[in-house]
């Protein structure tokens, strides 16, 4: 499959490879890595986003892609649209089937709540079942919340809301033990003791994993919970418009059937937002490792109703994307893959940083490597750098790669890849929605009675997330949103249902000059013949 070029910067790969096995590459300093994302993170390039002319984060900026939805028409009249008829009612009003909805609903449920989910897709199409390396939580003796804390805080550059942060830190092995007793397969030893491993910027092993399909085994389990329940999932029906009431309190949604457009109207006493994240915005013409249904349509709805965003100008560029082949171009090439010993290798055969820095300042390597030093490898959509495989099983004996990341053998097997015996090739691919909705430790947005959980949170993870503590966010805050809306839920009274705030919204941008066709939320991707955004860089 690899090219001639290709093939002769591998003999350099292997050639070199017992010297980079047994190379430490130096940890860069912090000074170093400012240097660093200033100059090659997608985040810094100026030119790529926009400020905010109306709305809650009103002289903000933030990404192109994403002002022109924040910004966008709705895809309603709100004159045409008949709030007296009811459609589906709810205690509890979940939007979205990933692992934060799912954990949402559940504990709803739980709590004793009359429940439903919509989701645009199935239950299960999400991020949260293509994440692979594995879930975080300081379960064990030489570790604690504490340590946990502080590798996330610094590898979110300081800049996680506290509240929140230790939120996640402090529930996390209760997170492990409830799913791990819900029924996750979660790798073990003999003896039953969970085996864990290192991730980008941990100080500690705290990786628990279920092979490399950590999310999918997570989400199987979460989807089977909510069926087992009973609780309704209205599939292929996308949440348009939140509606609020005549005290701007969330109180449901107009809903869209995917398949035949029909308009329904959802009343609820509480709403709990959890649509994911945003790659399938191609922010910056970059691939991306999500799923087809993340068009940041949470945050769009909870903007237009008066919620804040929080960091909505930074995303999570993963470092490792399959660069080659082309069917499978930004595909999640999980950091698993490093923390089993695997290292980063430019064309000419030399390991050019730490295999374990955090992911943006991983990311930034790669492309200064490729841009600045000319050092990457060539292919058809651009270019990448190597991620030695082969060197997981000189370190840890054959055998290890079948065993603990059998996903990513599978993947590349298909393209008569040998990752046993090959390096593969990877460049960064738009992986996570690090900023979202503003919330409170409660899980509340600034909108009474809409709750948020999962990607579409703003500020648990700040400027930079840690491998492992996504799919502990949606497990820790889709409970404690369930459990909350739940308990809110018993003390409303729905005031008169409306879509004011949907007009308001439209005046303001009147008056701000905006004038554009574009229509929001975008609940699909458009892949335009053509379209410059979406060509490989």
């Amino acid at each position: 499959m690899y090219t001639n070029e290709m093939l002769e910067s591998a003999k350099k790969v292997a050639a070199a490879r017992k010297a980079n096995a047994e190379l430490e590459p130096r940890r860069m300093t912090a000074d170093e890595k400012e240097k660093l994302l200033a100059t090659f993170h997608p985040d810094y390039k100026k030119s790529e986003f926009a400020e905010l002319k109306i709305g809650p984060n009103k002289g903000e900026k933030v990404p192109l892609e994403l002002a022109d939805l924040l910004q966008g028409n709705s895809r309603i009249d709100p004159a045409k649209i008949d709030l007296s008829r009811v459609d589906y009612e709810a205690d509890v009003l979940v939007i979205g089937g990933g692992g934060a909805g799912a954990s949402a609903a559940v504990e709803a449920h739980e709590a004793g709540a009359k429940v439903m989910i919509v989701t645009k897709l199935r239950i299960g199409d999400a991020n949260t079942m293509m994440a692979e390396g594995g879930i975080q939580a300081a379960d064990k003796p030489n570790d604690s919340p504490a340590i946990h804390y502080l590798d996330a805080f610094g590898g979110g550059h300081f800049a996680a809301k506290p509240e929140l942060l230790r939120k996640l830190v402090c529930e996390a092995p209760e997170a492990i033990q409830w799913l791990n007793n819900l029924g996750v397969e979660f790798d073990k030893d003999a003896d039953g003791t969970m085996i864990t491993t290192h991730g980008g910027g941990t100080s500690r092993k705290r990786m628990h994993a279920a092979k490399d399909y950590s999310g999918a085994e997570i989400m199987r389990t979460l989807r089977d919970e909510v069926l087992n329940r009973g609780i309704p999932v209205i599939d292929f029906t996308a949440a348009i418009e939140l509606i609020l009431d005549d005290k701007g309190r969330a109180a449901g949604a107009v809903l869209k059937n995917m398949e035949t457009d029909e308009i329904l109207i959802a009343r609820a006493k509480t709403v709990i937002i959890a649509t994911g994240g945003a790659g399938r915005l191609h922010y910056q013409g970059f691939p991306t490792s999500n799923h087809y249904g993340a068009t940041a349509d949470g945050l769009v709805l909870a903007y237009r109703a008066g919620a804040k965003l929080l960091y909505a100008d930074t995303l999570q560029y993963h470092p490792t994307g399959a660069a080659f082949p082309e069917q499978i171009f930004g595909a999640l090439v999980t950091e698993k893959v490093r923390s089993l010993g695997a290292k980063l290798i430019n064309v000419d055969g030399e390991a050019f940083m730490h295999p374990l820095e955090t992911r943006d300042v991983s990311a930034a390597s790669i492309i200064r490597e490729c841009s600045e030093r000319g050092k990457g490898v060539k292919t058809a959509g651009g270019q990448g750098v190597w991620l030695d495989t082969p060197m997981i099983e000189l370190k840890n004996g054959e055998g290890t790669i079948e065993k603990r990341i059998p996903a990513m053998l599978r993947m590349f097997m298909k393209y008569g890849i040998d990752i046993r015996k090959e390096p593969i090739l990877v460049y960064p691919t738009l992986h996570y929605q690090n900023g979202g909705i503003d919330i409170s430790d409660n899980c509340m947005s600034g909108v009474e009675n809409l709750f948020v959980a999962g990607e579409a949170v703003g500020g648990i993870h700040g400027r930079n997330r840690l491998m492992g503590n996504s799919l502990l966010d949606i497990i820790v805050f889709g409970r404690n949103a369930g459990k909350n809306a739940a308990a809110t839920a018993k003390t409303v009274t729905p005031g008169v249902p409306s879509l004011d705030h949907v007009n308001r919204f439209a005046k303001e941008r009147a008056q701000a000059g905006i004038t554009t066709d574009t229509v929001s939320p975008r609940l699909l991707p458009s892949y335009t013949h053509g379209n410059p955004r979406f060509e490989a860089k």
